[in-house]
């Protein structure tokens, strides 16, 4: 039976709970009221929860843009299953021969890992690496191999979920029935990481939605921009066309009039959206596979 002093204390932490997720929530409530706020009224009177005139000019120049936007999104989320399924992948084998005590090699891998968490090469033999011997630039590996396929922490995660909740007993059984390590990898641990892979496919995804930088180092060809980098240029031109509004160039006759400060919160929300929309579906073994997987160093 409850106590009387655990309740109150377990009444205190959902109050903090909630006024920490309110405040998570706020900025993303202001974002969205921006988006559909007069470029005016902002100009004006600044931001509001809920301004006095409404507009939705901000999404109408987005969508004057719609076939870029439609395409960069295509090559996003082609750039987003690949790259998640490959790094989720490579991800539960690292963090698999990490939690067997006996795996040939696994002092190395382990100290591998470790080393790679304190350095690295640096941005320019990166680039160099990648771009002169690797010839990955303009394509499509350029935007999935370089800085996201595989990260340390992701592997620790799946390493210390692995450990706790495939028994050892399990693939000492698989190994008298003469299974070899891929069958006991694919049959045996596979179905019991359910939570991990959940957990790791939506870091790992999240990586790759979001991911710029990519783009911005390795890809010139307008038709392998991803949807991050095709509106980082459109908030870069209408920087450029609302400096240059006094002078020779005439903005109105050129997009009919950028809402620019609505504009920039209009293209946040194009870029959120879909992981708003798939979060819900994967977040039942997300928080069962941050809690267990986090269990152990």
């Amino acid at each position: 039976m409850v106590g009387k002093g655990e309740r109150r204390y377990q009444r205190m932490l959902t109050v903090i709970m909630c006024l920490i997720s309110l405040v998570m929530v706020i900025p993303l409530v202001l974002l969205v009221m921006a988006s559909i706020t007069s470029n005016n009224e902002i100009v004006m009177h600044g931001y509001s929860f809920w301004p006095k005139e409404f507009s939705l000019d901000a999404y109408k120049y987005i969508w004057n843009e719609k076939a870029q936007i439609f395409h960069a999104y295509g090559v996003t989320v082609l750039v987003t299953v690949i790259g998640t399924a490959l790094g989720t992948m490579l991800t539960l084998l690292y963090g698999y021969v990490l939690a067997q005590p006996k795996f040939p090699g696994k002092s190395f891998l382990a100290f591998y890992l470790f080393f790679t968490m304190l350095f690295n090469g640096g941005l320019v033999p990166t680039y160099i690496m990648y771009t002169r011997y690797l010839h990955l630039k303009n394509s499509i590996a350029a935007l999935i191999i370089p800085g996201l396929l595989m990260n340390a922490f992701n592997v620790i995660l799946a390493r210390t979920f692995i450990q706790s909740n495939v028994p050892v007993a399990l693939k000492e059984a698989a190994e008298i029935d003469g299974a070899s390590e891929f069958r006991i990898f694919g049959q045996v641990a596979l179905p019991l990481c359910k939570p991990i892979i959940a957990t790791v496919g939506l870091f790992i995804g999240l990586s790759y939605w979001n991911d710029w930088m990519n783009g911005l180092y390795y890809v010139t060809n307008a038709k392998l921009f991803s949807i991050q980098q095709l509106l980082n240029n459109m908030i870069k031109n209408i920087e450029f066309l609302s400096k240059n509004a006094n002078s020779n160039i005439n903005v109105s006759s050129i997009s009919g009039g950028i809402p620019q400060e609505t504009v920039r919160m209009a293209i946040a929300i194009v870029g959120l959206l879909p992981i708003l929309l798939v979060f819900p579906f994967v977040q039942k073994y997300f928080i069962k596979g941050i809690s267990v997987g986090a269990v152990k160093g």
